[in-house]
């Protein structure tokens, strides 16, 4: 074990890899060719997640008098913080209690599931400590894998071990966010009104599926999908698929920003469409004083 970052640095140049190439697949759209990121998943799928009511979507659109129509991207972004993770472990050995300085978006978060998910032990065994952190924003709150190596070394080792991630290494490392790929159709009636909305979203989720990650294309964001407007039917399918790439996790109001991008581009297509000023539009359908409280038609 090395006693400093300048030692380990030096060691790590001792070890020789021998790499060979092997196909990868880059993104949503090679994903659906011929090669695989985990040889059990022979469609590359993660999951596959429905929820609304699909036949009361599909007549909707029988009986509308338009349908807009529009694929969109809502691209993968980086969160590339200028404090880069750490952590820091340390065992009782008398006690059989770890403890994890580390930062982080929820301390009890991490204790619960390094608890439940990880060490299988009782959760006050763990201490999970993460002092002043300039913002996560999502990066923040999955477990990483260095956590919990930090912590079984430091049992192992029955001494306090460190580890911090470098700037090269956060970029390829922490999680990132949304990369979605979505056809959206939205159905209405001869006067505008908004009858029905049909979301078909392939989410990138990486080559791990990480904390959150399956839950932000999913439950985060049903509860968007309508928007602020009225609708009598939503339904929705989203395609988690895995890719050579790094982990996506929640990031700044993960859901929203997906749905809303979605659901305001699509409406702009209407209104061109319809012959409809898009401004009125949305007043037309917008979801008004009167009507609040307000339960989507998921539920919400």
């Amino acid at each position: 074990m090395a006693a400093s970052e300048a030692q380990a640095r030096d060691a790590a140049e001792l070890v020789a890899v021998e790499y060979r190439p092997l196909p990868a697949v880059g993104d949503i759209s090679s994903a659906d060719g011929p090669h695989r990121v985990w040889a059990h998943a022979s469609d590359n799928h993660a999951f596959i997640w429905e929820d609304g009511d699909a036949q009361a979507v599909a007549h909707a659109f029988a009986r509308a008098a338009h349908v807009a129509v529009l694929d969109v991207i809502n691209n993968r972004v980086i969160v590339h913080p200028m404090e880069p993770r750490g952590a820091l472990a340390s065992y009782e050995p008398a006690g059989k209690r770890h403890t994890l300085i580390t930062t982080s978006q929820g301390a009890n978060f991490l204790q619960q599931i390094l608890a439940e998910h990880v060490f299988h032990v009782p959760p006050p065994s763990i201490r999970v400590v993460t002092p002043d952190v300039g913002g996560a924003f999502g990066a923040g709150l999955p477990l990483y894998p260095e956590q919990v190596l930090t912590m079984w070394a430091a049992r192992e080792l029955n001494r306090p071990v460190k580890w911090c991630n470098d700037r090269s290494q956060s970029f390829v490392s922490d999680t990132q966010g949304r990369d979605h790929a979505t056809r959206v159709e939205l159905a209405l009636d001869s006067n505008g009104r908004f009858l029905a909305l049909r979301v078909t979203t392939s989410a990138n989720m990486g080559a791990y599926l990480s904390t959150a990650g399956p839950a932000v294309p999913t439950l985060a964001c049903k509860g968007m999908q309508s928007g602020v407007y009225r609708f009598d039917a939503v339904h929705v399918t989203v395609r988690g698929v895995f890719t050579n790439t790094v982990s996506v996790d929640a990031y700044r109001g993960a859901g929203n920003p997906e749905t809303q991008y979605m659901l305001e581009r699509v409406i702009d297509v209407a209104a061109t469409q319809v012959g409809i000023d898009r401004v009125q539009l949305r007043r037309h359908n917008m979801i008004g004083a009167a009507d609040v409280p307000f339960t989507t038609v998921l539920g919400h």
